[in-house]
Protein backbone atom coordinates (compact mmCIF):
# COMPACT_ATOMS: atom_id res chain seq x y z
CA UNK A 1 0.00 0.00 0.00
CA UNK A 2 2.69 2.55 0.40
CA UNK A 3 3.75 4.65 -2.31
CA UNK A 4 0.29 4.28 -4.23
CA UNK A 5 -1.92 7.11 -4.47
CA UNK A 6 -5.62 6.94 -4.83
CA UNK A 7 -7.35 8.19 -8.38
CA UNK A 8 -8.46 11.07 -6.07
CA UNK A 9 -5.07 12.21 -4.92
CA UNK A 10 -3.79 11.86 -8.66
CA UNK A 11 -6.26 13.97 -10.20
CA UNK A 12 -5.49 16.57 -7.48
CA UNK A 13 -1.78 16.68 -8.24
CA UNK A 14 -2.17 16.72 -11.63
CA UNK A 15 -5.07 19.30 -11.93
CA UNK A 16 -3.85 21.47 -9.07
CA UNK A 17 -0.57 22.29 -10.65
CA UNK A 18 -2.46 24.04 -13.72
CA UNK A 19 -2.64 27.89 -12.59
CA UNK A 20 -5.93 29.03 -12.09
CA UNK A 21 -7.92 27.04 -14.22
CA UNK A 22 -6.77 23.45 -12.41
CA UNK A 23 -8.37 23.76 -8.87
CA UNK A 24 -12.00 24.67 -10.82
CA UNK A 25 -11.66 21.62 -13.01
CA UNK A 26 -11.20 19.62 -10.28
CA UNK A 27 -14.24 21.46 -8.32
CA UNK A 28 -16.12 20.82 -11.19
CA UNK A 29 -15.41 17.23 -11.09
CA UNK A 30 -16.16 16.50 -8.22
CA UNK A 31 -19.23 17.71 -8.19
CA UNK A 32 -20.11 16.26 -11.00
CA UNK A 33 -19.36 12.76 -9.63
CA UNK A 34 -21.16 13.76 -5.95
CA UNK A 35 -24.27 15.52 -6.97
CA UNK A 36 -25.65 15.41 -4.05
CA UNK A 37 -22.77 17.30 -1.82
CA UNK A 38 -22.48 19.29 -5.57
CA UNK A 39 -26.04 20.77 -4.07
CA UNK A 40 -24.04 23.30 -1.34
CA UNK A 41 -21.53 23.89 -4.36
CA UNK A 42 -18.59 22.80 -1.88
CA UNK A 43 -15.09 24.25 -2.64
CA UNK A 44 -12.17 21.89 -2.49
CA UNK A 45 -9.01 24.22 -1.21
CA UNK A 46 -6.71 21.94 0.01
CA UNK A 47 -6.15 18.50 -0.35
CA UNK A 48 -3.59 15.86 0.70
CA UNK A 49 -3.23 12.36 1.87
CA UNK A 50 -5.58 11.93 5.28
CA UNK A 51 -6.86 16.13 5.66
CA UNK A 52 -9.38 18.26 3.39
CA UNK A 53 -10.17 21.63 3.99
CA UNK A 54 -13.50 22.77 2.21
CA UNK A 55 -15.36 25.67 2.43
CA UNK A 56 -19.09 26.71 1.47
CA UNK A 57 -20.16 30.40 0.63
CA UNK A 58 -23.31 31.82 2.68
CA UNK A 59 -26.16 31.91 0.16
CA UNK A 60 -29.88 31.68 0.26
CA UNK A 61 -30.15 28.54 -1.61
CA UNK A 62 -28.28 27.09 1.55
CA UNK A 63 -29.94 29.15 4.43
CA UNK A 64 -32.74 28.36 6.83
CA UNK A 65 -35.52 30.44 8.14
CA UNK A 66 -33.61 32.03 10.90
CA UNK A 67 -31.05 33.40 8.59
CA UNK A 68 -28.11 30.98 9.11
CA UNK A 69 -27.10 28.27 7.55
CA UNK A 70 -29.29 24.79 7.34
CA UNK A 71 -28.30 22.06 9.33
CA UNK A 72 -28.23 19.37 6.43
CA UNK A 73 -25.95 21.83 4.24
CA UNK A 74 -23.52 21.82 7.40
CA UNK A 75 -23.96 18.26 7.42
CA UNK A 76 -23.30 17.80 3.96
CA UNK A 77 -20.37 19.40 4.13
CA UNK A 78 -18.74 18.34 7.02
CA UNK A 79 -19.82 14.84 5.14
CA UNK A 80 -17.59 15.81 2.57
CA UNK A 81 -14.79 17.18 4.49
CA UNK A 82 -14.54 13.97 6.04
CA UNK A 83 -14.91 11.12 3.18
CA UNK A 84 -12.23 13.68 1.08
CA UNK A 85 -10.13 13.19 3.84
CA UNK A 86 -10.30 9.19 4.11
CA UNK A 87 -10.30 8.60 0.12
CA UNK A 88 -7.36 10.54 -0.08
CA UNK A 89 -5.55 8.24 1.94
CA UNK A 90 -6.71 4.60 0.89
CA UNK A 91 -5.47 2.95 -2.25
CA UNK A 92 -7.04 3.69 -5.48
CA UNK A 93 -8.68 -0.01 -5.42
CA UNK A 94 -10.04 0.13 -1.58
CA UNK A 95 -13.56 1.28 -0.97
CA UNK A 96 -15.14 3.58 1.92
CA UNK A 97 -18.62 4.32 2.50
CA UNK A 98 -20.28 5.82 5.43
CA UNK A 99 -22.12 4.01 7.84
CA UNK A 100 -22.56 6.50 10.46
CA UNK A 101 -23.06 10.66 10.91
CA UNK A 102 -23.72 13.10 13.88
CA UNK A 103 -23.74 16.40 14.11
CA UNK A 104 -23.21 18.94 16.84
CA UNK A 105 -23.91 22.54 16.41
CA UNK A 106 -22.05 24.75 18.24
CA UNK A 107 -23.03 28.35 17.15
CA UNK A 108 -24.98 30.09 14.21
CA UNK A 109 -23.38 29.48 11.01
CA UNK A 110 -23.19 32.23 8.94
CA UNK A 111 -20.64 33.56 6.32
CA UNK A 112 -18.44 31.83 4.45
CA UNK A 113 -17.50 28.42 6.11
CA UNK A 114 -14.30 26.20 6.18
CA UNK A 115 -14.52 22.60 7.35
CA UNK A 116 -11.02 20.72 7.72
CA UNK A 117 -11.54 17.02 7.63
CA UNK A 118 -8.65 14.62 9.10
CA UNK A 119 -7.83 10.97 8.85
CA UNK A 120 -4.73 10.12 10.71
CA UNK A 121 -5.56 6.35 11.35
CA UNK A 122 -3.36 3.57 10.79
CA UNK A 123 -4.98 1.20 7.69
CA UNK A 124 -4.11 -2.65 8.18
CA UNK A 125 -2.00 -4.45 6.20
CA UNK A 126 -3.48 -5.86 3.97
CA UNK A 127 -6.38 -3.52 3.89
CA UNK A 128 -9.60 -5.51 5.94
CA UNK A 129 -12.69 -3.94 6.13
CA UNK A 130 -12.09 -2.01 9.43
CA UNK A 131 -14.44 1.37 11.04
CA UNK A 132 -12.76 4.90 11.30
CA UNK A 133 -13.96 7.92 13.72
CA UNK A 134 -13.47 10.61 11.32
CA UNK A 135 -14.05 14.48 12.40
CA UNK A 136 -14.81 17.54 10.34
CA UNK A 137 -14.95 20.58 12.02
CA UNK A 138 -16.71 23.27 10.55
CA UNK A 139 -15.53 26.70 11.09
CA UNK A 140 -16.47 30.75 10.57
CA UNK A 141 -14.42 33.80 9.10
CA UNK A 142 -13.54 34.15 12.45
CA UNK A 143 -12.50 30.89 13.30
CA UNK A 144 -14.53 29.94 15.84
CA UNK A 145 -15.97 26.45 15.86
CA UNK A 146 -19.74 26.31 14.60
CA UNK A 147 -20.24 22.42 14.44
CA UNK A 148 -18.39 19.21 14.57
CA UNK A 149 -19.17 16.46 12.42
CA UNK A 150 -18.21 13.07 13.47
CA UNK A 151 -18.47 10.15 10.27
CA UNK A 152 -18.04 6.56 11.05
CA UNK A 153 -16.54 5.24 7.69
CA UNK A 154 -16.06 1.47 6.60
CA UNK A 155 -12.99 0.94 4.21
CA UNK A 156 -12.62 -2.03 2.95
CA UNK A 157 -9.56 -3.89 0.23
CA UNK A 158 -10.42 -4.57 -3.16
CA UNK A 159 -13.40 -6.25 -4.32
CA UNK A 160 -13.15 -10.06 -4.10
Amino acid sequence: MAGEHSFLMNMWTKLNGIPVIGRCLFNLIFRFKVPYTASICPVIEALEPGRAVVTMKDRRRVRNHLHSIHAVALMNMGEAASGLAVVSRIPANARAIITHLEIDFLKKARGTLTAVGEFKENLPSPLVKTSFEVQAIITNAAGEAVAKVTAHWLVDGPPA
